[in-house]
């Protein structure tokens, strides 16, 4: 076993088995993260669902994804990140996540509906279910996005100073197939003709379960991958001894990371762009995505069939492009440039969907150019923060990302289904989108002539330095 660890992160090979076991279980949340996007309209009109929840209670469920992230978990997770590592780290919110997801899927069931629990709820709550749903999104949203940053953190740890750029690229092409094959394979086994009792409903999200039990399961053989790669460094900084193992090498007293790294990190002017661009950026896709199809069947004229596919465009297009895209930034680098291209996509894209002639090609274009811009930005922002932030505070940087990211993820889905209650029309929050891009627009180009005037800062250089 020891001849398996002594060159485990200088193996190609070995690496890429290990990005696998941290890819598969962010696939697993990405699909269960969306298994009500591609059905998102029957909740129009509550009294054909067993549900009975409206466009607002599912804008109101979605934003209990960022709850626990915005007041305070995202932070201290963080914290903790750095202070206990990516095991066990890792291990404690990739359980959470499960256990959240659980309790979703017994919220949606007609076990629940028909359980003593239920009674006992609905003297507190008009909505039981969707009580309980909120309680166990907001616990499945910190469990995910704290694993999001455990894997980001894996990644530059076990990739930085060579392939990052495309492994952090390949990461979120596999995790957001999730997407795509919630978004395929939701609306084709969930009966969508008539009244949708709860078996329905809770269908997808069986099928998400088993995924997330798998995941348990992948995460499992990183963690014994990750401990025998750092028990034999331990080795060799000891000069042979075992003892003593840790998940970072060198002088413990240097990299021990310390709260106040916290100010340092928050007062970095290059983490702050990086940050906004990151909560403009995501609420323009992700935020989109969860409404897309109630916006894009009224705007083209098109059925949920049609529609499923159209918005599936998005995460089969980061499947292929995220990878490529991430090489790119490895190979030549100007990464901030690649930003600022990839935020004018997402404005064209939602500028096309409020303002093109309703001909279901030019929503094929739009969705299409926006799932080139969800591959470029993310390729050329994530591999970013480790070049601006020492590895000590790594998890700390990632987290604080993740938690302005979701702050964002919080408010906008609550505004964007209020927003489709009232409107005339759900087109009506494209203008919201829109907005948001111009936001994303500006800060990028803040953030790349900030790095012109700061190339010390190896923003725009590819890998392994170098422009």
């Amino acid at each position: 076993m020891s001849s398996l660890f002594r060159t485990l992160k200088e193996n190609g090979a070995i690496r890429w088995v290990a990005l696998l076991c941290l890819a598969l279980p962010m696939f697993a949340s990405y699909f269960f993260d969306d298994i009500f996007s591609t059905i998102s309209q029957e909740f129009e009109d509550p009294s054909m669902v067993a549900l009975g929840w409206s466009m607002a209670d599912y804008g109101f469920y979605r934003s209990a994804y960022s709850l626990l992230c915005i007041f305070g978990g995202l932070i201290v997770c963080g914290m903790l990140l750095d202070r206990w590592g990516v095991r066990v780290t890792g291990s404690v919110f990739v359980g959470l996540m499960v256990a959240g997801a659980a309790v979703i899927t017994y919220a949606i069931s007609g076990s629940f509906a028909s359980s003593g629990l239920y009674g006992r709820l609905s003297a507190v709550f008009a909505k039981p279910s969707l009580s309980l749903a909120y309680a166990g999104c907001a616990m499945f949203g910190l469990g995910s996005e704290i694993a999001g940053v455990t894997v980001n953190r894996a990644i530059a740890k076990w990739f930085k100073g060579r392939e990052i750029a495309f492994a952090m690229g390949l990461q979120l092409a596999l995790a957001r197939l999730g997407t795509a094959v919630a978004l395929i394979v939701v609306p084709r086994i969930v009966d969508l003709d008539g009244y949708i009792p709860f078996s329905e409903t809770s269908r997808p999200a069986a099928v998400g379960m088993v995924l997330l039990l798998a995941a348990l399961v992948l995460w499992a053989l990183f963690v014994a991958m990750d401990y025998g790669s750092d028990r034999k460094a331990a080795s060799v900084a000891a000069g042979g001894s075992p003892a003593g193992v840790q998940e970072r090498s060198g002088n413990k007293d240097e990299e021990r990371f310390r709260f106040r790294d916290v100010i340092k990190v928050i007062t970095d002017r290059h983490f702050i762009l990086i940050s906004l661009l990151c909560v403009f950026f995501y609420c323009c896709v992700v935020s989109f995505r969860k409404f897309a199809t109630a916006i894009l069947m009224p705007r083209f004229g098109i059925d949920s069939n049609v529609a499923s596919v159209m918005v599936a465009m998005i995460p089969f297009f980061t499947l292929v492009f995220a990878p490529l895209f991430g090489a790119v930034v490895d190979r030549v680098g100007r990464g901030t440039k690649i930003m600022v291209a990839g935020s004018a996509m997402i404005l064209f894209a939602h500028l096309t969907v409020a303002f093109a002639p309703g001909v279901p090609v030019f929503g094929f274009i739009a969705i299409g150019v926006l799932g080139l811009g969800y591959s470029l930005v993310p390729a050329a922002m994530w591999p970013s923060i480790p070049k601006i932030i020492s590895d000590n505070r790594l998890g700390t940087a990632f987290s604080l990302v993740y938690w302005v990211q979701n702050i964002g993820l919080f408010t906008v889905p609550i505004v964007v289904g209020h927003i489709i209650d009232r409107a005339a029309s759900p087109v009506s929050a494209e203008y919201f989108f829109i907005g948001l891009s111009v936001c994303a627009i500006v800060v990028a180009v803040l953030l790349s002539r900030s790095s012109d005037r700061h190339p010390e800062l190896r923003l725009d250089e590819k890998a392994g330095g170098g422009k």
